[in-house]
């Protein structure tokens, strides 16, 4: 590749403001030195253990993929996270300002939780920040599945200090890789919805490959702000399998990442400059 080489442009743009649950799709995203505004800025922990709900440990948390979160936000500073509105499987909405809301939340879940958030967040409310140098703790549940190092297992994980995040600050996936696993499962039904991405880009060309495994250890202009540094692969979970929306539950999903990429789907990067981003923006490659 050469530098300046136009690769795509973006087909969708996403945030999850609260860990594990459905978010939203945005045409606009204020992209921050820890990615993208009120991403993962807020979580559930359980009161128990002390360990961040999550949909990778569904046997624990079986119907987190059923609640929604948004985010009410105004015009004015982004400097803060706004209020988050999570709507319930019944359909109902709590919102982080209530002051039974973990009382709520708990009732649903039949579980103890607190709604926490990020210190980087810098959002005032119900529960105070987490400290800077905490670092979060979750589980993950692994799927019987041929070629994966541990199966039928739980595991403890620990979350990069200071904030709710998997592993990167950015998740990126192509329309390609989708495309290369559809054909290789037709049955399967390669959604973006099942990925859990913050940008989808629109390769050019309809190759039908993991493009995005060729842009590790490169930078991306995406726009004409922002910058990111692809940083490695995205190693997939039992969250790819679960039912979501009108998605089925789908072993084979999992199973075929796991075929035909060691289980890679999408790649992280990190925050070279911040700025807006678009629906639209073409993404070329910087250096």
């Amino acid at each position: 590749m050469s530098k300046n080489t136009e690769l795509g442009e973006i087909n969708s743009l996403r945030r999850y403001p609260v860990k594990s649950m459905g978010g939203e799709e945005l045409s606009v995203a204020h992209v921050r030195e820890n990615g993208f505004w009120g991403d993962r800025a807020y979580a559930l922990i359980d009161a128990g253990d002390g360990k961040t709900a999550t949909a990778k440990n569904p046997r624990k948390w079986p119907t987190l993929f059923s609640f929604q979160a948004t985010l009410m936000e105004t015009k004015g500073s982004i400097e803060k996270v706004s209020t988050v509105c999570i709507k319930m499987p019944d359909g109902t909405t709590v919102t982080s300002e209530q002051r039974d809301i973990n009382q709520i939340l708990s009732q649903v879940l039949n579980r103890e939780v607190i709604l926490a958030v990020t210190q980087d967040a810098k959002v005032t409310g119900v529960q105070s920040p987490l400290p800077v140098s905490w670092s979060a703790k979750s589980e993950e549940y692994w799927p019987d599945i041929e070629g994966r190092d541990k199966q039928n297992t739980v595991t403890d994980f620990e979350l990069p200090v200071g904030t709710f995040f998997d592993f990167g600050q950015v998740h990126l996936l192509t329309t390609s890789t989708l495309a290369r696993l559809g054909d290789s499962y037709p049955q399967g039904r390669f959604e973006t919805q099942r990925f859990r991405p913050n940008l989808v880009v629109e390769t050019f060309g309809g190759e039908k490959t993991f493009a995005e495994e060729t842009w590790v250890g490169h930078t991306l202009a995406v726009g004409d702000e922002v910058r990111l540094k692809i940083t490695g692969s995205c190693g997939r979970c039992v969250m790819t399998t679960l039912a979501q929306g009108d998605l089925p539950k789908d072993t084979g999903i999992l199973r075929t990442a796991v075929q035909q990429n060691q289980g890679n789907v999408g790649v992280y990067a990190s925050v070279v400059r911040t700025g807006l981003i678009r629906a639209g923006d073409r993404v070329r490659l910087e250096s």
